[in-house]
């Protein structure tokens, strides 16, 4: 091949399309990353609350409930939150969304999932290994806190749930609960502790480590237009500020971002985007937390960082491309400052992420129908960073002729014909 012919683009350079290129380069492919920052991990993978999620089994459901229904549509929820100017653009997928979140849907997903979550921290621990990043990765699990006596039932009904999968919980009262995190508020009666994840002080630095890892060992990563991509002689081109590259194969690992070119390209999907916000603070006096800790009635997260303590957000309904607005930070920041030892905020404004999200909670791995040599590897929804080395392995493996570790068939974009 010549000096601009790689055997493997990949399009995008976050926690998904950098571990989708380690994938193939491991296997012995060429592999070029195209990002339009040209750097890894500055969207997405930025952003998010750090966790290793190898519980995560069971997918985030629509609300179902009548009165649930009604307090999200209100916006009386804290746990999301609407811009209803976006209704009108959202409602189509939103309703896939609604319909697909049944019990019998939801024990499907969770079976075909089992195998990528459960194995997702074993892949994380390879890569930082081999990256030299393995600070990088702590352990202790995260912890979720209740408020009240329903939270702590909503609580036990989630861990029972999730015990069938072999999902380890400890529940804790409020002694148990301050002698893990001693400086968690009084607003918190007790919590479930799940041991088992990993968590990360540094999911951006942890992205750009294995990226360095994956030019180190001679993969390219440049500064290019994914809306440039174009078939070829060889396969596909795609243009870069060092010209034109080509390649036999194309993943579109484009994160919230992928949608607008597989639909350029002809492939109609339920595609929707859910939104989430995230601010650091000082701690308050010397006082800190060792591991995330999820305030579950509320719906935020509040996790030690390197940058300060970070409060992430849950779900925001709105249109990819509006603007950011400080409502949901503003709903959630008293509580937190009950809950937590924040102090200050850092940062000028709070920062904003966008989740790829599929109906069935399911992200699409495989082959794009009847675009031979482009392949598809997004909608991780709330787990780009657990997922985003064993989809790459699993991709990698259909790619290059291996025999895939599980059934990618529930994962194919046919499915949503």
């Amino acid at each position: 091949m010549s000096s601009r012919s790689v055997d493997a683009i990949v399009l995008g350079a976050g926690m998904v399309g950098v571990s989708a290129a380690l994938a193939l380069q491991a296997r012995g492919r060429s592999v070029a990353i195209v990002d339009r920052q040209g750097e890894a991990a500055d969207e997405t993978s930025f952003g998010n609350a750090g966790i290793i999620q190898s519980e995560a089994v069971v997918p985030y459901l629509f609300p179902r409930a009548p009165g649930a229904i009604a307090r999200a549509a209100l916006n009386q929820d804290p746990r999301a939150h609407i811009r209803y100017g976006a209704m009108p653009a959202s409602a189509r997928p939103l309703w896939r969304y609604f319909l697909a979140s049944t019990e019998a849907n939801k024990a499907a997903t969770a079976k075909v999932m089992a195998p990528l979550v459960f194995g997702a921290a074993e892949e994380h621990l390879k890569l930082a290994a081999a990256a030299g990043a393995s600070e990088l990765l702590r352990p202790g699990g995260w912890i979720k806190v209740w408020r009240s006596a329903r939270g702590e039932e909503a609580s036990h009904k989630e861990v029972e749930e999730l015990r069938p999968y072999g999902v380890v919980a400890h529940f804790l009262d409020r002694a148990a609960l301050v002698a893990l995190e001693p400086n968690v508020g009084e607003a918190a009666l007790g919590g479930a502790h799940f041991p088992d994840p990993l968590s990360t002080p540094d999911p951006q630095g942890l992205a750009r480590a294995y990226a360095a890892h994956f030019v180190k060992l001679g993969g390219r990563l440049e500064k290019g237009d994914a809306k440039t991509l174009e078939p070829s002689a060889q396969g596909w081109t795609v243009a870069t500020e060092a010209g034109r590259l080509a390649a036999r194969d194309v993943v579109i690992a484009l994160g919230p971002w992928s949608n607008d070119l597989v639909r350029a390209r002809g492939l109609s999907l339920p595609f929707f985007v859910k939104r989430g916000y995230h601010m650091h603070y000082e701690p308050r006096g010397n006082q800190g937390l060792i591991r995330p800790v999820l305030d579950l009635e509320k719906g935020y997260l509040v996790t030690p960082m390197k940058l300060g303590l970070r409060l992430t957000t849950g779900a925001e309904f709105a249109r990819p491309e509006d603007a950011p607005s400080p409502a949901h930070l503003a709903r959630l920041e008293p509580f937190a400052r009950e809950m937590f030892p924040i102090g200050p905020r850092k940062d000028a404004a709070p920062w904003l992420g966008r989740r790829p999200c599929l109906p069935d909670m399911r992200p699409i791995i495989g082959r794009f129908p009847g675009k031979p040599g482009l392949w598809l590897d997004f909608g991780h929804q709330h787990l780009g960073l657990t997922l985003g080395p064993i989809t790459g392995r699993l991709l990698a493996e259909m790619m290059t002729g291996e025999t895939p570790f599980v059934d990618p068939a529930p994962f194919r974009a046919e499915r949503f014909g």
